[in-house]
């Protein structure tokens, strides 16, 4: 388990650094739209459509990282207040069921990219595919993720880490 793991931490730490690069160009994109408009007074139009799909590119492997990471959105409040031995499987329910969301992301994702790929972007002139990519990246690591997250729940015998309303008493 401890090979995939750090199979996994690698694999984590690339998105996060394509996910910076790609923030950097999303930056100078900006900057060419607004030197194009106001300095040139020649509105890029192919500047919008091309940050819209790297916001996408960025966001949706970035929050399958937050799966592994833990970094997620999450109520807490009520499995918290369950026995400790409960919770622990209403964690690895909960891992399960964010698992399915991302296979099934990954799977219809797919299934978009093969039908929309003969068709154009307009003003990028790329695949209508690029559009959906993201989704069928980010529902394939977030079911991994999970997956690990299962995994490791079903290997240790404590119950989950305590993040909401229980671990602010407890620090």
């Amino acid at each position: 388990m401890r090979g995939l793991s750090r199979a996994l931490d690698l694999v984590s730490g690339a998105v996060i650094a394509v996910a910076g690069v790609a923030l950097v160009a999303l930056v100078a994109m900006m900057g060419w739209a607004v030197f194009g408009r106001y300095v040139m007074n020649d509105t890029p139009t192919w500047v919008e459509r091309g940050a819209t799909l790297t916001i996408v590119a960025i966001a949706l492997p970035v929050a399958a990282v937050g799966v592994r990471e833990r970094f997620h959105l999450s109520v807490l409040g009520i499995r918290e207040s369950l026995p400790r031995a409960w919770q622990r499987w209403i964690a690895i329910g909960c891992d399960l069921a964010v698992g399915a969301f991302g296979l099934g992301m990954a799977v219809w994702g797919h299934e978009l990219v093969v039908m929309v790929a003969p068709f154009k972007v307009p003003l990028l002139g790329i695949s209508q595919a690029w559009t959906y990519w993201p989704l069928v990246l980010s529902g394939g690591l977030t079911a991994v993720f999970a997956l690990e997250q299962v995994v490791l729940g079903l290997i240790r015998t404590e119950g989950p880490e305590q993040r909401g309303v229980t671990a602010a008493f407890l620090e």
